[in-house]
């Protein structure tokens, strides 16, 4: 034992399914302790308002110990965060040491001490992964452009590797990431698992035969609650001070910075975010995946709004090949794996819709803002966006009651418990990044397909748009010199 080191030892044991306890915690100190040598010490890459977020629920699980923090920013208050104005006066607090203090001052109380001062921070990840040599997992909560980049830099480190959707923004991003987890047999997870008990009711609803074999699906949203869709770059601004614009940027190459960019509201450009599909798509495409049993598919449909202006007072059309735009729909035609069939899969955003089912005007209803729809051959669901509420209707539009399930056999862990066993070698995460594999190229073609506002034919194996040769140089970045993957 003495001859390994501590993250060599958690890896192996992990893998194997050892476990990581050395000496029983209940002998250490008793119920619901966790033993020095149980613990996952994890550095949060990335602190803006999504990482804050979701901090105060992972410091409250004793098996992890958060021990370093990494962030272009040092501090500001300047993020936005959603919904109608009320009169702020500055954005929400985010980057480095505001992530620092809330993290010290939770082990303080914790622990009741005064003070505690057991948190590094950097602002560069790779100085962050050569410097802590007792480091055992990443969070990625950066923006979509640096997933990639830092899930490859972790797991080259043997680290457990834990990120935000999406996987990344680019196709060939998806598949190196993917591909590498499989290589290196890593334990990972990916924070857009969700695992809800509306899930398996939909589940046995569908495996019941209640609307038959499904034979289309759709989802939609009313996202995007960024600003996108401008065919202009954002005005150039004096760097703040505190902020490494250039780390910021990481694999993309150099632009003046902008506010427009960064913060919450990277989302809205191709170069930096994923759009509405990813942010949303991840959370509601992976759990139709699981019930469905879909694969990756061969082909996409993508349309677009167009965006007009008056110059030199003729009004007309301007190509917006930089955001993505307000409002698209995609298409696919999806294999059902272990079946010789396809599936029809449909997505709105920008607040776009399906048109609403006979069936529910026939009940005096209505399509909601955010939703999903199964359509069978012999009827049809139709819920919220994560399963709530689901309504069942016959092939004639007759609202059904919906049959008793018992949940006694399902899995319910939270999503977080998930992640800390498959870290721990008890059970494989089946929020895992490659098992987001499908979901995660599904929607990579689908944004491609819609960036090009064009039907693409796409060869899986080789990452190439077959029909389109325009749309193949988004299928990879460019990137800066010395950040190439």
């Amino acid at each position: 034992m003495s001859k390994l080191n501590r993250r060599t030892f958690i890896s192996r044991t992990a893998l194997t399914g050892m476990g990581l306890s050395i000496v029983p915690s209940h002998v250490l100190g008793g119920i619901g302790f966790t033993a020095p040598n149980d613990k996952i010490n994890v550095a949060l890459i990335g602190a803006g308002t999504q990482a804050l977020k979701m901090l105060p629920g992972w410091l409250e699980r004793d098996e992890l110990q958060f021990v370093s923090v990494c962030d272009p920013n040092k501090e500001s208050r300047d993020y936005p965060t959603w919904g109608a104005p009320q009169g702020e006066e500055h954005g929400v607090a985010g980057g480095r040491d505001v992530a620092k203090r809330m993290i010290n001052k939770f082990y303080a109380e914790k622990t009741g001490k005064a003070s505690y001062d057991g948190v590094s921070t950097y602002a560069d990840f790779r100085e962050l992964l050569e410097k802590e040599k007792d480091l055992d997992a990443v969070f990625i909560m950066t923006p979509d452009h640096l997933h990639a980049t830092i899930a490859l830099a972790a797991m080259k480190k043997d680290l457990f590797v834990a990120t935000h959707k999406p996987v990344s923004n680019f196709m060939n991003e998806i598949r190196l990431t993917c591909d590498t987890v499989r290589e290196k047999n890593i334990p990972t997870h990916c924070f857009a698992y969700k695992n809800p008990k509306e899930l398996y009711v939909m589940q046995n609803l569908i495996d019941s035969g209640a609307i038959g074999k499904v034979t289309e699906f759709h989802r939609w949203t009313n996202r995007p609650m960024w600003p996108q869709g401008s065919p202009y770059l954002p005005e150039p601004a004096p760097v703040p001070q505190g902020f490494d614009w250039q780390l910021w940027l990481g694999p993309s190459k150099d632009r003046p910075y902008s506010p427009g960019y960064t913060h919450t509201v990277f989302r809205g450009w191709y170069e930096f975010g994923a759009g509405c599909m990813a942010d949303m798509g991840y959370y509601g495409f992976w759990k139709d995946w699981r019930i469905l049993n879909l694969g990756k598919p061969d082909n996409a449909e993508g349309n677009k709004n167009v965006y007009c202006q008056i110059k030199d007072f003729r009004s007309g059309w301007i190509e917006n090949n930089i955001s993505y735009p307000h409002a698209a729909n995609a298409f696919w035609e999806i294999p059902v794996e272990g079946e010789d069939r396809l599936m029809d899969v449909y997505w709105y955003e920008g607040g776009i819709k399906p048109r609403t089912p006979k069936a529910l005007a026939k009940n005096g209803r209505k399509i909601g803002g955010d939703g999903v729809m199964f359509i069978g051959e012999n009827g049809s669901i139709i819920s919220g966006y994560g399963y709530e509420e689901p309504l069942l209707f016959d092939k004639k539009g007759n609202l059904q009651q919906l049959p008793e399930f018992s949940l006694e056999e399902a899995d319910l862990r939270d999503e977080t418990s998930e992640m800390i066993d498959g870290f721990k070698g008890v059970k494989p995460s089946r929020g895992s990044i490659d098992k987001v594999q499908n979901v995660a190229e599904t929607v990579g073609l689908g944004n491609l397909a819609i960036r090009m506002d064009d039907r693409l034919e796409w060869d899986i194996a080789n990452l190439k748009v077959t029909n389109n040769e325009e749309a193949n140089q988004y299928v990879s970045r460019e990137y800066r010199a010395g950040w190439e993957l």
